[in-house]
C-alpha cells in the first residue's frame, strides 16, 4: 500500500521553505492524501543524502573491542600488520553490519565497499559484507569491490580468487598500485581490464605511487578505457599523484581523465594527499568522497559520517567561501551519486527520496557544523531520527 509523508515547511537547499510530499520513495507534486503523515520539519535545511564512495568495511572495529594499534613504517607492513590482527576480530558480518548501521544513522544513502580478496582470507570477507548488506538491503544501497590488498601477480592464486568473487556476485573489480605493489604495470593491468570486461564489470583501481610513476599509470589506465570502450566504468581511486601536479601537468592529465570517462575518489584521511577535486570536475572529471578505512588496523580514526567526511575535505583544502564549502558536500552527494550510477536526489518532484534534514542555515554551516541529521530519510522512508536509526 502507498504510505504518503508530508514533510513541511522544509528548506531544501536552503532556499524558501516549502513542503515536500513522498509516496512510493519519490517526491511528487499534489496534495497529500487523508491519512498522510505530516512530519513538522518547520526551518530544517534539506540536503541530497551523502555517498561513501570508497570504504573498507571488513578491516573495520566499528562495534568490537579497542585495537591498540602497533606503528608501521610503510604500506607494507600496514598490510602485514591488518593480516594478523583479523583473526582476534568479531565476524565480518558483526563489524561491517555495526559500521553499515552508524552510516545510515548519520545520512548515508549508498557505499562503495571495497572488501579484501586474498588467498589469506578467500572470500570470507565479501560473504561477511555481502551478508550485512542484504540484512540492511532497504537501508543502504550497498556495492562491494572484490579488492586484492596483498596484491595480484604478486600472490599466486589471487586472480583465481578474484574471478570467482565477480561469479558470486561482486558488482565491482578491483586492483591495487600494478607498479608499486606487483612492479609490473602492463601485467596487472592485462589481467584486470581482461578480467572486468570478460565479466562485464567495472573496475577500481587503488592508486598510491606518486610522482611520473603514478601519472604514467593513471594516463595508460585511461588509454586502455578508451581502447576498450570502458567509459564511465572506471576508476582511480586515491590517485595521489594528481596533487603532487603542476598546474599544466594537472589540466592535461584532467583533459585525459574527463576524455577517457575515468572517475578519480579522494578520502581526505590523515596526511594522505587529497586530489584537486575543484580543477578536476571543471573539466569534466567525475570525482567523489570516500571514508576509507574506518577504525581499522591501519587507523584509529574515522566515524562512517560522510557529512563530518566533507567537513574534513573542507578542513584539508582550506575551503573559505561559502562556494568552497558547498562544493565540498556536493563531492560527497552528487558525486558520489554519479560514481555509483544511482539517480541524483535532485529534492524535485519525480526524484528519489533520498535527503537528510539539519538544523543549518544552508551548505556552509551543514559543513562547517556537521549537524546529526533531524531525519535520515531512505527511498521515501524515515530510517532515523537524530542520529539514532529507527
Amino acid at each position: 500500500m502507498s504510505h504518503d509523508i508530508l514533510f513541511t515547511g522544509v528548506r531544501p537547499f536552503g532556499q524558501a521553505r516549502r513542503d515536500l510530499l513522498v509516496r512510493d520513495g519519490r517526491l511528487v507534486e499534489g496534495v497529500p492524501p487523508a491519512g498522510a503523515e505530516v512530519v513538522d520539519a518547520s526551518g530544517l535545511l534539506a540536503l541530497p543524502s551523502p555517498v561513501d564512495a570508497h570504504i573498507h568495511p571488513d578491516k573495520t572495529t566499528w562495534g568490537d573491542r579497542w585495537l591498540s594499534r602497533e606503528p608501521a613504517a610503510d604500506l607494507a607492513a600496514l598490510i602485514g600488520y591488518d593480516v594478523t590482527t583479523r583473526a582476534a576480530m568479531a565476524p565480518v558480518a558483526q563489524r561491517a553490519g555495526a559500521l553499515m548501521d552508524r552510516a545510515v544513522a548519520r545520512g548515508t544513502r549508498a557505499w562503495r565497499a571495497h572488501v579484501d580478496v586474498a588467498p589469506a582470507y578467500g572470500l570470507a570477507n565479501l560473504q561477511g559484507v555481502r551478508e550485512a548488506a542484504a540484512a540492511r538491503a532497504e537501508l543502504l544501497t550497498v556495492q562491494t569491490v572484490a579488492f586484492p590488498q596483498l596484491g595480484v601477480l604478486s600472490r599466486p592464486g589471487t586472480t583465481e580468487l578474484l574471478a570467482q568473487a565477480l561469479d558470486e556476485g561482486a558488482d565491482v573489480l578491483g586492483g591495487l598500485d600494478p607498479v608499486g605493489v606487483d612492479a609490473d604495470r602492463d601485467g596487472q593491468l592485462d589481467l584486470l581490464f581482461a578480467l572486468a570486461e570478460s565479466r562485464g564489470k567495472p573496475l577500481d583501481i587503488h592508486l598510491h605511487d606518486g610522482g611520473a610513476e603514478g601519472l604514467d599509470q593513471v594516463t595508460e589506465i585511461a588509454g586502455r578505457t578508451r581502447a576498450l570502450g570502458m567509459q564511465g566504468r572506471v576508476t582511480v581511486s586515491h590517485a595521489f599523484c594528481l596533487a603532487e601536479c603542476a598546474p599544466d601537468a594537472l589540466g592535461r592529465i584532467a583533459e585525459v581523465l574527463a576524455e577517457s570517462g575515468v572517475a578519480v575518489t579522494t578520502c581526505a584521511l590523515g596526511a594522505d594527499p587529497v586530489v584537486p577535486f575543484p580543477q578536476l570536475t571543471a573539466a569534466g572529471v567525475r570525482v567523489a568522497l570516500g571514508s576509507d578505512g574506518v577504525r581499522d588496523p591501519w587507523t584509529p580514526f574515522g566515524d562512517g559520517d560522510m557529512i563530518s567526511r566533507a567537513h574534513l575535505l573542507a578542513y584539508r583544502t582550506d575551503a573559505r567561501t561559502d562556494a568552497d564549502l558547498e562544493a565540498c558536500y556536493r563531492l560527497a552527494a552528487e558525486g558520489g551519486a554519479a560514481l555509483l550510477g544511482l539517480e541524483p536526489s535532485t529534492l524535485l518532484p519525480g526524484a528519489p527520496a533520498d535527503f537528510v534534514l539539519l538544523a543549518a542555515d544552508g551548505f556552509p554551516q551543514a559543513v562547517v557544523d556537521r549537524p546529526v541529521p533531524a531525519f535520515s530519510v531512505r527511498a521515501g522512508r524515515i530510517v532515523a531520527r537524530d542520529g539514532a536509526l529507527l
